[in-house]
């Protein structure tokens, strides 16, 4: 009588699920990603070594982006003209004393064009920051 022995169980890894796994966390982190930083206007932004302040409570981010057509100007990344930016700016602050205008120029734009919206700031007593990439 031949007696047969039962093979070892060799220890398996099943890795069917694995491939949802990853795509979940694939679709998780790029909805993340996109979440961190609103503004989504491309800009190249000039450098500073400064250190960076606390924003306060409200914020309104000016946009300057220079295109073969000109410039264009976006306030909380929507268009807007720049006659149009000072009374848009002006109601929006209307109830509020600490609002903080964040100014993202492009690096390649003319001085003269930075300063003409640094002046409505100016002549609206808002506190402008410009942005810029910490090198």
């Amino acid at each position: 009588m031949i007696i047969k022995r039962k093979r070892e169980m060799q220890p398996e890894v099943y890795t069917a699920s694995l491939n949802d796994i990853m795509f979940f966390l694939l679709l998780f982190f790029l909805i993340v990603s996109t979440l961190v930083n609103p503004s989504v206007i491309q800009l190249v932004l000039p450098k500073a070594t400064a250190n960076v302040q606390k924003m306060s409570k409200q914020t309104i981010n000016i946009s300057i982006k220079e295109d073969p057509e000109g410039l264009r100007y976006y306030l909380n990344d929507l268009p807007i003209a720049l006659v149009q930016i000072q009374p848009t700016i002006q109601q929006m602050v209307a109830n509020t004393s600490d609002a903080t205008v964040i100014l993202r120029a492009d690096r390649t734009i003319q001085l003269q064009d930075l300063v003409s919206v640094l002046d409505i700031g100016h002549q609206l007593h808002v506190k402008m920051i410009l942005a810029t990439q910490k090198e």
